[in-house]
């Protein structure tokens, strides 16, 4: 994990930027940094910059840029299957002057091109400059796990790890995005990444999956390296998919096991972290250490069920209790990091979860993110699986009975208390901008953009998953969980995003997803014996979640003076409709979330509006 910027084009960036950017850039590589700036045979100037938090081979060889032949690389992330990669590069010959999975990445890309991306299971942004051609080229993987922002000008193109590096590189503050602050308010945080846009006009991120090339002369093009998809094999059954799907998640977690660093664990009740820590322990006994945020709300509070995992796999554990003092400086600090609001209330205690593995010592945090679009984990799934088995009358049935008794008591949406909801309209998407239309009228001037979603498949419960994982939930979790892990120089690891498992998920039939009105059945019952059953029976919605008034105490009037204070948000949002929000007695979900993101935003643009 490191922090890596550029630039091709025309002009020559001083060193006092390149010394800024690399100072900006210590807290993803407070190892070592280097940068080193080549004139390609076009005239056209390339600079990399690169700061290194070291995880794999510690020693200075192994810093960055690295060179293998003519190319040369900047490279953040880990490629967690580079010894299996190293050793088929070793039978054709190769050979290696360090035991880093940099060296690995770029000799495969040196000897095989850019086909050696299908063998490469891991997370990574990298760029590539070729002296022989003098082109650069830039990689994301395939789920977005690493960010990699571009800002694009006359002279040429900028790229970085963050955009506050973008800013140092070009030398100039970012106009904010009103159109995309509008969307964040209104719609919320799954609205974020249907559209390649940023809180920053013309800034960007490369896509996921895919390669932006800049020919030697400055032109530039992309294309997609992998494209994901749902085949379902309708003879798989149940079984088989509990048994290969074990399989695939025990390899995805014993390749990320590896590092030359201790591994922290983040740990809920639920059992997609439960499925990492134990496999780590029971299979690989491997020392885990577990750290959890304890709650206050019901909703979320599963401390019984984190004591009884910890006691029946017998690992280190720390609990860290809520801190809400100085929140309001605090978020500030954080969206100033961030560049960015903060997405939602669950990772400003994120962070703080953050802090506290970092002061014990550890360089890597694990989380089970995005076992709930692999597996189905959200209400609407429940509806969307009703849906996906109508003309199956038995196990209809069965299900609908199922989800009457078990989740119909406990769905807040009010849309999602319609078990025929997407019987009735298979194309109703309105639960998840929830009240968009009465948001929009806080404005002085009314914003609306209406949901979409991308067409991947016919299967509206795997099209719901596949765009929560490219384009809504996952995104948005990735970008919090890589900014509040490298503030404090922590790598943050995701084993559910892996390439095999994903694949084999998106062959498993529809009908095998839930069972007795449960989601997740493949993955509960593929950690049977491995997992301590009462997490694997569990019928409670838990995972790291946090509410937002343990946070914000509208009682006191020095909270509410805040908010109402001068800000240019208020150029924007009428305070009137502000006031009438805080004097009401309570506040549903999605009326708390809105006030999350109003107050974000006025953070926000109190620090970076011109």
């Amino acid at each position: 994990m490191c922090g890596i910027a550029g630039y091709s084009g025309t002009r020559e960036i001083s060193p006092s930027q390149i010394q800024n950017c690399l100072e900006l850039m210590k807290r993803r590589g407070p190892d070592s940094s280097n940068f080193r700036h080549w004139r390609n045979q076009s005239d056209r100037n390339i600079y990399f910059l690169h700061t290194r938090l070291s995880i794999i081979d510690l020693d200075e060889r192994a810093d960055q840029p690295f060179k293998v032949g003519s190319k040369w690389t900047i490279f953040n992330g880990e490629l967690y299957n580079y010894l299996e990669v190293r050793s088929r590069l070793k039978q054709s010959g190769n050979q290696f002057k360090t035991k880093s999975d940099t060296e690995v990445l770029l000799q495969g890309i040196d000897s095989f091109g850019w086909q050696a991306l299908n063998q490469y299971e891991g997370m990574w942004a990298f760029a590539v400059y070729d002296e022989l051609d003098g082109s650069l080229t830039l990689c994301r993987d395939r789920f977005g796990e690493k960010p990699l922002y571009i800002y694009q000008e006359s002279s040429g193109l900028y790229f970085a790890s963050e955009i506050k590096f973008l800013q140092a590189l070009v030398g100039k503050r970012f106009a904010i995005d009103e159109n995309h602050l509008c969307r964040y308010i209104i719609n919320g945080y799954k609205a974020l990444y249907k559209k390649p846009h940023s809180f920053f006009e013309n800034v960007s991120e490369v896509p996921s999956a895919s390669l932006m090339q800049v020919s030697a002369e400055g032109d530039i093009s992309t294309k997609r390296y992998w494209q994901p998809c749902f085949t379902p094999d309708n003879r798989m059954t149940y079984e088989n998919a509990v048994a290969e799907a074990r399989e695939h998640l025990i390899e995805a977690v014993k390749i990320r096991l590896r590092a030359d660093v201790p591994i922290a664990f983040c740990m809920s009740g639920g059992v997609d972290s439960n499925t990492l820590i134990s496999i780590a322990k029971r299979l690989f006994n491997y020392d885990v250490r577990g750290f959890t945020i304890v709650n206050t709300d019901a909703r979320y509070e599963e401390q019984d069920l984190v004591d009884y995992a910890v006691a029946e796999l017998g690992i280190k554990h720390t609990s860290i209790p809520i801190e809400t003092h100085n929140f309001l400086a605090k978020l500030r600090e954080l969206i100033r990091y961030h560049d960015a609001p903060v997405y939602t209330i669950t990772y400003y205690a994120h962070w703080l979860l953050m802090e506290n593995v970092s002061d014990r010592g550890y360089r890597i945090a694990v989380s089970g993110t995005a076992a709930d679009e692999l597996f189905t984990g959200y209400y609407d799934h429940h509806l969307a699986y009703l849906y996906e088995i109508r003309n199956e009358l038995e196990l209809y049935e069965t299900s609908l009975k199922a989800w009457k008794t078990h989740i119909l008591p406990i769905v807040r949406n009010p849309y999602l208390k319609n078990p025929n909801l997407f019987v009735e309209n298979s194309e109703f998407r309105d639960h998840i901008f929830l009240n968009a239309e009465q948001f929009s009228n806080y404005f002085y001037e009314p914003w609306q953009e209406a949901f979409t979603e991308t067409k991947y498949t016919d299967s509206i419960l795997r099209n719901r998953t596949l765009n929560e994982l490219f384009h809504e939930a996952t995104p948005a979790i990735l970008h919090e969980d890589d900014l509040n892990a490298m503030y404090f120089s922590i790598e943050n690891r995701s084993p559910f995003l892996d390439r095999s498992l994903f694949e084999f998920c998106h062959r498993i039939p529809c009908r095998h997803l839930m069972q007795d009105g449960r989601t997740k059945a493949i993955l509960r019952d593929a950690m049977r014996g491995i997992v301590p059953d009462k997490i694997l029976t569990s019928r409670r919605k838990v995972g790291f979640n946090a509410p937002i008034f343990d946070f914000l105490d509208l009682k006191n009037p020095e909270v509410t003076d805040y908010l109402l204070d001068r800000s240019p948000i208020f150029e924007r949002v009428r305070r009137d409709k502000i006031e009438q929000l805080l004097s009401k007695s309570q506040l549903p979900n999605s009326e708390s979330k809105f006030l999350f993101y109003f107050l974000n935003s006025k953070i926000f643009l109190e620090e970076f509006a011109e």
